[in-house]
């Protein structure tokens, strides 16, 4: 089938252009897969699995790698199309279907309206300074929505928060490393963590499969990949406009649709170095700086808490934590440790509200509403997320271990959905000469396989425990 053929006709067909040439330093590009893991270093990486490693060790940290390896795949193959195109992956999705967009626009608003993350922030803030958690996470919902709308250029915002949560992590991971993680427990880690095992009977399959789900990004963050890197003027996303605050910015009303390069030689050559950065600056990013934050959370967990009676089954466990290590290394470490969780959890959140709001404004002004400007769509959302999640604060739905799970279950199914439609759309609507190869198609067939295997496992669990 030819490029475009099959598309809806309800958007308009794709323009011509030349392929920006890439730029001679690699460095000029890293940011996307920064904002990925900073936004990704959340649940995952500060609840689900240092949670889990304080139960049963280090027998479940090979779901980590499984689950990072198979997003790196999904998250190249969402970048193939906006690098190739300037299109984001849910108008792509849009020309298969007219309303396929909306569908994954709506259920990344339906997990991530229950503010989990921010709740998860103000708990941890409370044991520094004290306070009612829901008054304290509501504060900082209104502060998102600010931070949101008053931004000149929002993606620089969000890349420069998730850099210093990055580097706010780190610290933390130095000064552990050094102070907290005793020898024996560096020595042990590595034969415990080979010890591979699925501990559903102990822990269950919502919880497992929430953190395997979650494994750095999850659900919409990866779909919002391509907003992120047209944001930043990757490849044919040069051409294509970005989200600026209808305050301090200059939104414009401009299309959303995208373009084709011609497939001849110096189009093919830049291509290929186009392709080959953003493959290295996700790989150098995304998926080490993820890794890393969850190896060694699960690790002072587990060299902290493990062997314990009577732990918290839920996100007081990391209280017990704090004061452990306040107590074996003194009490400013504990508060450090408390400080980065909340400070991670709070801009987690920040780009969760973002990456939401940001693919529905894109979905709504491409699709259904094209004489509105994105950028006061995505204030719009960003504001109605806000509202909702301070209705849901108010009427004391604060349990963040709860709504982080039912989230993560949520990114799953959506998972399994558009893995099989990402191999679609790049083989339908790309030129020959850029579409995915086997060895690319069978990760997808494969993350559709692990998705909808876990998802379907997990219905049948709560169905049984409803029945039972």
């Amino acid at each position: 089938m030819e490029p475009g053929e099959g598309e809806t006709k309800r958007l308009p067909p794709l323009g011509t252009a030349e392929l920006p040439e890439p730029p001679a330093s690699a460095w000029r590009i890293v940011g996307p897969g920064v904002v990925a893991a900073g936004v990704g270093l959340a649940s995952g990486e500060f609840v689900l699995y240092p949670y889990i490693a304080s139960q049963v060790g280090l027998v479940f940290l090979w779901a980590a790698a499984v689950g990072l390896a198979t997003q790196y795949f999904i998250n190249m193959e969402i970048e193939r199309y906006t690098l190739a195109t300037g299109e984001t992956v849910l108008t792509g999705f849009s020309r298969l279907g007219r309303h396929w967009g909306l569908v994954f626009a709506g259920l990344a608003m339906l997990a991530n309206l229950w503010p989990g993350w921010v709740s998860g922030a103000a708990t941890l803030t409370t044991w520094l300074v004290g306070g009612d958690a829901r008054w304290i996470a509501i504060g900082m919902l209104a502060a998102i929505g600010l931070i949101l709308t008053l931004s000149p250029i929002v993606y620089r915002t969000l890349e420069r928060a998730q850099w210093l949560k990055v580097i706010a992590v780190g610290l933390l991971i130095v000064v552990a490393a050094a102070l907290a993680i005793p020898a024996s427990a560096w020595a042990e880690a590595p034969a415990r963590a080979s010890e591979i095992r699925v501990p559903h009977a102990e822990l269950g399959w919502a919880l497992l499969m929430g953190a395997l789900a979650y494994a750095g990004a999850g659900g919409g963050q990866n779909l919002c990949q391509s907003n992120w890197i047209r944001d930043k003027g990757f490849g044919m996303g040069a051409y294509a406009p970005r989200i600026e605050s209808p305050l301090t910015g200059e939104p414009l009303a401009s299309p959303g649709t995208g373009w084709r390069f011609p497939t001849d030689a110096a189009n093919m050559a830049r291509w290929r170095r186009w392709w080959r950065l953003a493959n290295v600056e996700q790989l150098a990013t995304f998926v080490a700086i993820t890794f890393l934050t969850i190896a060694f959370t699960s690790l002072l967990a587990w060299a902290t808490l493990s062997g314990r009676e009577g732990l918290p089954r839920d996100i007081a466990f990391l209280r017990v934590e704090g004061e452990i290590l306040s107590a074996q290394v003194g009490g400013w470490f504990g508060r450090l440790f408390w400080f980065v969780g909340a400070f991670s959890l709070f801009a987690a959140a920040l780009g969760i509200v973002d990456y939401t709001a940001r693919l529905a404004a894109d979905v709504l002004r491409t699709s259904y509403l094209k004489g509105r400007s994105e950028s006061l769509l995505y204030v719009w959302l960003v504001w109605a997320m806000v509202a909702t999640g301070i209705f849901i604060l108010a009427a004391g739905l604060t349990q963040p271990l709860v709504l982080l799970v039912a989230s993560a279950c949520i990114a799953a199914f959506m998972m399994f959905l558009y893995s099989g439609l990402l191999i679609l759309l790049n083989r339908r609507l790309l030129a020959p000469e850029v579409r995915p190869g086997p060895v690319r198609t069978g990760a997808l067939l494969w993350a559709m396989t692990l998705f909808g295997a876990l998802s379907a496992i997990v219905a049948v669990d709560q169905l049984g425990r409803l029945l039972g």
